[in-house]
């Protein structure tokens, strides 16, 4: 039964399905592209605001676990939801077509990864993970007209069909064998350990969530669906979504004993060493920025597939700081995108030529591109540093020599290709196509959200020990 400790623990899912509720009859009622905007940031804003109650809660309700990795996931969620609102508004403002139908996509999405991040029965798991994909298929093809966007709508959503198609397959292998659905009944009825119908089920699950985090080889779809998609759903794609499933994965690999025997684990380790190289060089080839970010989001995973090897006490804290570095840089580099893009112009501005000289026109997006590029390198002094370092030093304490070497020769692959994009921005751009940003650019939200989140990266590279201290007190908590 639920009781009122358990609606407090679920507050926040709660608060942003109720705003999508709101804004859809807002719509009905009246559309108002600015009200919507708002109404939506505020149901995320008091959703953050309602996260100590939910803390305070000490509890779970059933089918969820309101635990330290939950609130983790639930607060990064929230917040890049947040930001991808903002960087919406503008883009969307040159939308000849209806616009407000993106931010109860958006919400709706919001709700799902809410309840993927804190599931501990297959059974949410299943319907969250559907509830996040559903509205995605939707905000990859909101830019119907343009040909690149409905193909890429319509790519995820068969390709999502498809893993989801393994993911229930794998759970129904998981469940004959059991006959449980919830992650305790899973670890309790595999006391003897998993045999070939539960490890078989496990691998189809891993392959389901591998597609969903363009884990190699399930990689194929990403590049052509972040190139077509809009920029906001691209940012949302990149940010919420796949911060969702792997939160998903690690709970899965540190709950059920099935997903952590040492022949997944070998599976694993082969998964990470290909995903961290085939993404950095798959990327070296590319000249359409959203390309380069999807193939490099693919080599970043990689990286973080190193922690779900290592286990340990610090697997979590590896994740959630390597998680909040690779949030921030992906919605730097990606925020400037959207700024000098309008679905009213066509395409987004995603071709490395459009970026030639942008220094010399707007001085200010092309420090943001420079410092989100530089930590997605892992240079010093910014935030990708400091993840970079955690998920070596747990591959070296774990001695993992083999995944070591791989983050370090895919870093040296990827920092060629990211200081190709750096350079790029201060040349000189004579007779070339241009897209450029309105003046006013750094006086709106999505603007100064934009510097926001710049400046959090070299924060947070010079003094990173609050986001340690945060992930590492909310790493030890369960309820």
């Amino acid at each position: 039964m639920l009781t009122l400790a358990n609606l407090m623990a679920i507050l926040p899912l709660i608060i942003v399905a109720a705003t999508a509720i709101l804004v859809m009859l807002g719509i009905a009622w009246q559309r108002h592209h600015g009200g919507t905007v708002m109404v939506s940031a505020s149901g995320l804003v008091l959703a953050l605001i309602s996260m100590p109650l939910a803390i305070s809660a000490l509890s779970s309700p059933p089918l969820l676990t309101v635990d330290g990795l939950a609130i983790m996931g639930s607060v990064l969620v929230l917040l890049c939801a947040l930001v991808t609102v903002a960087l919406s508004h503008h883009y969307l403002a040159g939308y000849t077509g209806p616009k407000e139908e993106f931010y109860l996509l958006l919400l709706c999405a919001v709700t799902g990864a809410l309840g993927l991040v804190a599931s501990s029965h297959l059974a949410t798991l299943f319907i969250s993970l559907e509830l996040l994909s559903m509205p995605l298929y939707g905000m990859l093809a909101y830019s119907f007209r343009t040909e690149r966007s409905l193909e890429a709508g319509i790519k995820y959503l068969i390709l999502s069909a498809a893993a989801t198609g393994f993911m229930l397959f794998g759970m129904a292998l998981i469940y004959a064998r059991t006959g449980q659905l919830d992650l305790a009944g899973l670890a309790a009825g595999m006391t003897a350990g998993p045999d070939a119908w539960a490890l078989a089920g496990a691998s189809m699950m891993v392959v389901g969530l591998g597609f969903k985090l363009s884990i190699v080889p399930f990689h194929l779809w990403t590049p052509d669906v972040y190139q077509g998609g809009p920029a906001p759903a691209t940012i949302f794609l990149a940010t919420v979504s796949k911060l969702a499933v792997f939160v998903l994965l690690l709970r899965l690999t540190m709950t059920a004993p099935v997903f952590n025997n040492d022949w997944l684990n070998s599976l694993f380790t082969l998964l990470a060493l290909i995903t961290m190289l085939g993404g950095n060089l798959l990327a070296l080839f590319q000249s359409d920025i959203k390309r380069l970010l999807g193939y490099s989001s693919i080599a970043h995973f990689g990286y973080l597939l190193v922690a779900i090897v290592a286990g340990g006490s610090l697997a979590a804290e590896t994740v959630g700081v390597y998680l909040i570095t690779y949030l921030l840089a992906t919605l730097a580099a990606f925020g400037v995108v959207t700024r000098l893009s309008s679905p009213s112009v066509g395409e987004d501005a995603a071709g490395l030529h459009h970026y030639r000289g942008l220094f010399w026109r707007r001085p200010w997006l092309a420090a943001v591109m420079t410092v989100s590029f530089l930590s997605l390198a892992g240079i010093p002094l910014t935030a990708g540093f400091i993840g970079k370092f955690y998920v070596l030093a747990l591959g070296v304490a774990d001695s993992r020599w083999w995944l070591v070497g791989g983050i370090v020769a895919g870093s040296a692959i990827g920092l060629f290709y990211y200081l190709r994009v750096m350079v790029t921005l201060y040349l000189p751009a004579p007779g070339m196509r241009r897209m450029d940003a309105t003046n006013d650019w750094g006086n709106r939200i999505g603007g100064l959200t934009l510097l926001v989140v710049a400046v959090s990266i070299l924060v947070l590279g010079v003094y990173p020990m609050p986001i340690i201290l945060w992930v590492s007190e909310l790493s030890t908590i369960a309820f």
